[in-house]
C-alpha cells in the first residue's frame, strides 16, 4: 500500500479551513516509519517505489500529460509567443484568467477519476488508491503552474441535495490536498450553489453556460486572487459561473486547476 493513502503524505500537513497561519509539516520521522511497515507501490502494477510517488513511471506515462506550453485557458491549442493565451482565447473576455488540468480525461484517467468520485459502497468498496492519484495529479499540476499561489484555495460546490445523496464533495477534497501543498487556506464553504442545476454530460457549450448562469453565489467578501478546484472541466462553463460570483464578491484574479479536460477531436487528431 502506498504511504499516501494511509496518511495522506502527498503534501501532508494540518492547515487551515480560513485565512490563518502558514501548515506544519509533519515530521520526516513518521513517514520512514510507515516506509519501514508499510512500503510504498505502485497504484496500478504494485511495483516497489521510492517514498512519496503514487505510480510508477510506466504506468504514468499511461496518462496524457497535457503540455504546458498549451493555452492557459483553454489548452486546445498552442500559447502564442511571449503570451500564455492563444490568440482565440486572447480575444475574449473571460472571469477566468487561467483554467489549467493536469491530464486529458481519456484512457486510464477516465477510470482512476471514476473510482475517485463513485467508490463502492462499504468497507469493501473503499480503494484509496483513485483518491491518491488524482490528489498527486492536481498537486502536481499545481505547483508546476506558473506565478504566484493564490490567497484562497476553494472547491467547486455541490447543491445540497447532491452532497448527502454522494456524502463528500470530490472538488473539495481535491482542494485540501492543494492547499496543504501550496501553504493556502481552503475555504470548502466559500461557494454555495443555488441551483440544483441538471447534468451538463449531454449539453453544448451554450446549453451548459445557460444551464449554470447564476447558479453560484459567495458567501462574503472572498480575497483578491482565488483558485478554483475541480475534478474535469470540459467547456469550463461551471467554472466561470463560479468565477463570476466570486469576482461578485470581491475577487479580481480567479484561476482554476482540474484533474482532468475533456479533449476536442481537434486535439485527439493532433496528439
Amino acid at each position: 500500500m502506498h504511504p499516501g493513502w494511509k496518511s495522506g503524505r502527498i503534501a501532508r500537513a494540518r492547515y487551515p479551513e480560513a485565512p490563518g497561519p502558514r501548515p506544519i509539516r509533519v515530521p520526516s520521522v513518521l513517514d520512514e516509519f510507515l516506509d519501514l511497515f508499510l512500503p510504498p507501490s505502485c497504484a496500478r502494477c504494485r511495483r516497489a517505489l521510492p517514498s512519496h510517488q503514487v505510480l510508477c513511471a510506466t504506468c504514468r506515462a499511461r496518462l496524457s500529460k497535457i503540455p504546458l506550453s498549451t493555452c492557459a485557458r483553454c489548452q486546445q491549442r498552442p500559447s502564442q509567443e511571449f503570451l500564455d493565451l492563444c490568440t482565440t482565447c486572447s480575444g475574449q473576455r473571460s472571469p477566468l484568467q487561467s483554467c489549467r488540468a493536469a491530464i486529458w480525461f481519456e484512457g486510464d484517467a477516465l477510470e482512476w477519476i471514476h473510482d475517485f468520485k463513485y467508490p463502492g459502497r462499504g468497507l469493501a468498496g473503499f480503494d484509496p488508491r483513485a483518491r491518491a492519484v488524482v490528489s498527486e495529479l492536481v498537486v502536481r499540476a499545481g505547483l508546476e503552474s506558473q506565478g504566484p499561489p493564490p490567497e484562497l484555495v476553494v472547491p467547486v460546490p455541490l447543491h445540497p441535495r447532491r452532497l448527502r445523496e454522494r456524502g463528500f464533495n470530490p472538488a473539495a477534497l481535491l482542494a485540501r490536498s492543494l492547499s496543504r501543498a501550496w501553504g493556502v487556506p481552503c475555504n470548502p464553504v466559500a461557494l454555495r450553489r443555488r441551483r440544483d442545476t441538471p447534468s451538463q454530460t449531454r449539453l453544448d457549450r451554450a446549453a451548459r453556460r445557460a444551464n449554470v448562469r447564476d447558479a453560484f453565489r459567495a458567501c462574503g467578501k472572498q480575497p483578491s486572487h482565488v483558485c478554483l478546484l475541480d475534478d474535469v472541466v470540459t467547456t469550463g462553463a461551471t467554472l466561470e459561473a463560479a468565477a463570476r460570483a466570486l469576482h461578485a464578491a470581491g475577487s479580481t484574479r480567479v484561476t482554476a486547476l482540474c484533474v482532468a479536460r475533456t479533449p476536442t477531436p481537434r486535439t485527439r487528431r493532433r496528439d
